[in-house]
């Protein structure tokens, strides 16, 4: 996995991108990483500089992430996760088990919904996707109807015009693969989640969702923004992940 590094503190977060995203997802973070901290984003297998995994599985990427955690040789870690990068996230915590000191959840669903999970339905669902993302005037039409769920001048299609179309096909196929959040429960290690205001309706659905299965979780709605936080809300977003998600907590 490529895993860029900002900032030289030994304090380490480790950031996963969402998807049809890269390690630029968290670009806005850099010049707000903490002098006493380093932010690790990589790109997960097949996004970004990342070559795709050995098998499109989820346990083939979750196998990735955790040795590219381990690669830093750091006695604790902060694991972030955004949107769909959040469940990567959890699924490495369980291996890595001690030595997350948390995760940092930023927009997370805690199911693929309907409308993704179209795009899983064969011939049918690639070309329902092509017209979408893979078009520039899908991605613009797309990102019109979508600005209910975006702050400013937020673009939510802008990354999938420099995607792996088949890779981002095949992150959907795994997130249905993992069927939903029951498998996480459990996890021991403290949790944070954190919503935009504008997001999208699935992500605030999934707010009791994430609070059945992991019940010591801490909430946060990031006022004014959507689902693009880091751009959208770069302070609030920087506050939740390297101050500890304290601030602004919700029941």
């Amino acid at each position: 996995m490529f895993v860029e590094r900002h900032g030289g503190g030994p304090e380490v977060y480790f950031a996963l991108h969402g998807w049809g995203g890269d390690r630029r997802t968290f670009a806005p973070l850099a010049p707000r990483v903490p002098e006493g901290a380093s932010l690790y984003a990589a790109d997960l297998p097949g996004c970004g500089d990342s070559p795709r995994p050995r098998a499109w599985t989820v346990g083939a990427v979750v196998e990735e992430v955790v040795a590219a955690v381990r690669e830093i040789e750091s006695s604790s870690v902060t694991l972030v996760g955004n949107c769909g990068g959040a469940v990567f996230a959890l699924l490495a915590a369980r291996e890595l088990e001690a030595l997350v000191e948390r995760v940092s959840m930023i927009d997370p669903f805690a199911y693929l919904p309907r409308y993704f999970r179209l795009f899983n339905a064969g011939e049918f669902g690639r070309r329902a996707y092509e017209a979408t993302f893979a078009n520039p005037l899908g991605r613009r039409l797309t990102n019109h109807s979508l600005r209910g769920r975006r702050a400013g001048a937020a673009d939510l299609t802008a990354s999938f015009a420099r995607v792996d179309h088949e890779a981002a096909r095949r992150y959907l196929a795994l997130y249905e693969e993992v069927g939903g959040v029951e498998i996480v429960r459990g996890l021991k290690a403290p949790v944070e989640i954190a919503y935009g205001e504008r997001t999208f309706g699935a992500v605030k659905r999934s707010l009791p969702v994430w609070r059945e299965v992991l019940p010591h979780a801490r909430v946060r709605e990031l006022k004014g923004a959507g689902h693009q936080p880091f751009v959208e809300s770069p302070a609030q977003s920087a506050e939740f992940i390297f101050g500890g998600g304290r601030a602004g907590e919700s029941g």
